[in-house]
């Protein structure tokens, strides 16, 4: 369990608060997460990691001279949001482009995609570099789809140290890509972890037993088995390893490696050694020369008994870049000139945001879009623990959770940016930033892209009538499409947003009203959703579980089909938009 918390939901904003206290001579805290505090070389390319938080060292205490320029950092488990990591990527900007860095997770990559188009929108050059090292996680076949775990420390550190020896981003991504091509890590899990406020693990494994391959996160391993000594385990970890080389390496005899001993938050120090002593003794048995070694936490996942072991196998230039100095609060390494410190003006986070102007129409509209958004919230809130039952299927059972903090986020934002006189389309776009600031994941930001679509569409200047909500809702259906790769019939939100965007257009272009067509449309939405029952996953975390949600409809069209309707049952009640 976690015993030292205030609010549960307060947890992750207060461990960055205390984290920047303790390390201010080496990171600062900007909108989104930490940036270094510390002068880098004008004209480097940034290095940006991050994820949720919950998985300390990683991401904010990799964040120093030598390592990484910014970590943009989420909430527990949930991905930070697009405008998070944006926000970071632009105070960590050096003028020489970003590369992003992150675990290979479905909500990871829908944010930071979003963000590295919003960046090179912006004329900053932008890199996404998904870490894929586990390989539990999926096949050779599939190498993409793997996750990133502990392999993340190996991959960051190349690209760090490949920035900060004034590489091209071309470069230094060319790099980072061959440390990841090279990295290779094999993971165990004893128990589950507990976050504040939880009565509960979020997972668990069966007492005595072990879990090989499972994901930080919980997500499914290989298969469980008794708990073994120390030494069968570093058997386990170095046989895995050793029987998938990358491309490039023939046979493992001869052979130089970065290995990295990460413990997953509740195994301690010294069981580790006794681990990595059989480890170092297996690889030099095989010819393998292990440089500099590491042995400690790096990638944890809360309060979770676990371990892993990471292996980057090694060329000249790889070596270079993984001997060169860093100096983070959380992972040092060589001799580092101390950098000079940021003065307090250059610390200062830029004055409140401004707002679009906007017609009086607009700002009328806005008013009734806040209304709509209001009812959205009373509706998930009320239903938030039969979404999180059925998410629990198949899946992690954290759905209604993270629908429930997004949708409060983003009326608290509609509200501040109502009473500043903002327009309908603004006002929608401002929400879906802070929904998807606060649910984080894969819903959080596929709710960010549906609502900015809608926004844009609807404007400042004009007040919306059914054509533009139509668009904006066609809008909405291929930005999601786009960003999260789904198909109808993967058992997704896009099962039932295909039906009704194609249904509300067809309505409105027969010339009904926007109230009409609205409702026909949401009553084929939760028909829709009702059917994905009949489907397998084939998408996110419940793909690999897919047979045990065959008779459950999907959360996410659930709770898509909940808001359509509660939305239709305003306008008819003459609340429109």
């Amino acid at each position: 369990m976690t015993y030292l918390f205030n609010q549960p939901s307060a947890f992750a904003a207060e461990l960055i608060e205390g984290f920047v206290a303790a390390n201010a001579d080496k990171v600062r805290q900007v909108r989104g997460g930490v940036v270094r505090s510390t002068r880098s070389k004008a004209g480097t390319v940034a290095i940006v990691v991050g994820g949720g938080s919950g998985h300390y060292p990683a991401f904010a205490g990799l964040v120093g001279q030598g390592l990484a320029h910014g970590a943009a950092m989420g909430n527990l488990f949930a991905s930070p949001s697009a405008q998070q990591i944006y926000n970071v990527a632009v105070a960590a900007n050096n003028g020489g482009g970003v590369l992003l860095g992150f675990g290979n997770y479905a909500g990871d990559v829908l944010h930071f995609g979003q963000a590295c188009e919003r960046l090179r929108a912006d004329g900053i050059p932008c890199e996404l570099l998904p870490v894929t090292d586990d390989i539990s996680s999926a096949s050779v076949s599939e190498i993409e789809k793997r996750r990133g775990v502990a392999g993340d420390l190996a991959v960051f550190k190349v690209a760090s140290a490949a920035a900060e020896a004034g590489h091209n981003l071309a470069e230094v991504f060319r790099l980072a890509q061959h440390a990841n091509q090279r990295t290779r890590s094999f993971g165990v899990a004893f128990s589950g972890c507990t976050l504040p406020g939880a009565t509960h693990p979020l997972f668990e494994v069966e007492k005595g037993h072990m879990a090989l391959g499972m994901g930080i996160h919980g997500e499914p391993g290989i298969k469980d088995t008794l708990v073994p000594r120390a030494d069968v385990l570093a058997e386990i970890f170095v046989d895995n390893l050793l029987s998938e080389l990358p491309a490039g390496v023939a046979a493992a005899k001869g052979q130089r490696v970065a290995a990295i001993l990460n413990g997953l938050g509740s195994v301690k120090y010294e069981e580790l050694f006794v681990v990595y002593r059989r480890v170092a003794q297996l690889l030099a048995s095989a010819g393998v020369t292990v440089v500099e070694p590491e042995v400690g936490e790096f990638v944890t996942s809360f309060n979770m008994a676990g371990a892993s072991l990471t292996l980057m196998w090694l060329d000249d230039t790889l070596e270079t870049l993984w001997h060169a100095p860093a100096n983070a609060p959380a992972y040092r390494k060589g001799s580092v000139i101390v950098a000079e410190a940021l003065s307090p003006a250059e610390r200062e986070e830029p004055v409140q945001e401004t707002l679009p102007e906007a017609s009086a129409v607009s700002q009328q509209s806005a008013q009734r879009v806040l209304l709509l958004l209001e009812a959205m919230a009373q509706q998930i809130q009320s239903s938030a623990e039969e979404l999180g039952r059925i998410d629990a299927v198949a899946g992690d059972g954290d759905h209604g959770i993270g629908m429930e903090r997004g949708v409060l986020g983003a009326v608290a934002k509609a509200r501040e940016v109502a009473a500043r006189g903002a327009g309908a389309g603004t006002l929608l776009c401002r929400a879906a930033d802070a929904w998807a600031d606060q649910a984080g994941g894969t819903s959080g930001a596929l709710w960010g892209v549906a609502l900015t679509a809608i926004g844009t569409a609807l404007g400042d200047q004009q007040e919306p009538d059914a054509s533009r909500v139509a668009t904006g809702v066609r809008h909405a259906r291929e930005g999601i499409m786009h960003f999260g790769k789904a198909q109808p019939g993967d058992k997704t939100m896009v099962d039932v947003l295909v039906p009704f965007s194609d249904h509300l257009s067809q309505a409105v272009a027969q010339g009904a009203s926007l109230s009409d067509a609205w409702q026909q449309a949401a009553t084929v939405a939760h028909d829709a959703a009702q059917a994905t029952a009949q489907l397998l996953p084939k998408m996110g975390r419940a793909r690999p579980l897919a047979e045990k949600s065959l008779g459950t409809p999907d959360a996410g069209a659930i709770s898509l089909a909940l808001i359509v309707n509660t939305v239709g049952s305003l306008l008819h009640d003459k609340t429109p938009v």
